[in-house]
């Protein structure tokens, strides 16, 4: 049986209201009173541990190892918009879900990358994400691509909403203690739409954390 992304309660009917027309790419503006669902939820700091280090190696943004095993690929096939802030919430928009499959690679909802790229709901979609991989022995292999963006930022610039489409029909789950790579055959169930809600860590290091996630499953506009 292959295993993807899996559903969370805290998913999300408050983005509802939120869901774009179609994923096509482009930005797109909210309007002064069209409000971001969840854009009024604070951000939380990172801890000691997981706060930037002085000289960044090129694979950690923001001082955080986000790195992956070379068996997991997340592709991010998408243009960032001009706007500088939607460019940087896509970036850590992106951060967020190798933070996720990092965490489900090191056996751990604690790593530093999990608390330093999502907040609130979004951290608990996160753990709940790793620990279910955690408890059913698994890992993930393969290619998970992430397409056809969208951003729109609040009047206050301090959030901003990404949605795009995943496709994971080449994106598995591995057993951890036999390393059998749980295959099916590929279908509607592999593609959704997310929408997050990315919110600006106010200390001025440019850091955007995932604060609310909602998934549209067996997406059809992304297949």
């Amino acid at each position: 049986m292959k295993r993807r992304t899996l559903p969370v309660a805290v998913a999300f009917a408050a983005a509802a209201s939120l869901l774009l027309s179609a994923c096509g790419g482009g930005d797109d503006k909210a309007s002064a009173g069209d409000a971001i669902a969840g854009a009024d939820q604070g951000t939380k700091r990172p801890s000691e541990s997981a706060k930037p280090s002085a000289a960044p190696a090129q694979d950690k943004p923001d001082g955080v190892d986000v790195s992956l095993p070379a068996d997991i690929d997340l592709v991010f096939d998408w243009k960032k918009p001009s706007n500088e802030n939607e460019a940087a919430a896509m970036d850590d928009a992106a951060n967020f879900f190798r933070a996720i499959y990092r965490g489900v690679d090191k056996r751990t909802t604690e790593d530093a990358a999990v608390v330093t790229y999502s907040t609130g709901d979004g951290l608990k979609y996160a753990k709940t994400q790793i620990d279910a991989r955690l408890e059913g022995g698994w890992t993930s292999t393969g290619t998970r691509r992430h397409y056809q963006a969208t951003t729109r930022s609040a009047p206050n610039g301090n959030s901003v909403e990404v949605a795009f489409c995943v496709d994971s029909t080449k994106f598995y789950s591995k057993e951890v203690e036999t390393g059998k790579v749980l295959k099916g055959t590929p279908s509607i169930t592999d593609f959704d739409y997310f929408k997050l809600i990315m919110v600006k860590l106010p200390t001025g290091e440019g850091l955007w954390q995932a604060s609310k996630v909602s998934v549209e499953a067996k997406a059809a506009k992304c297949r």
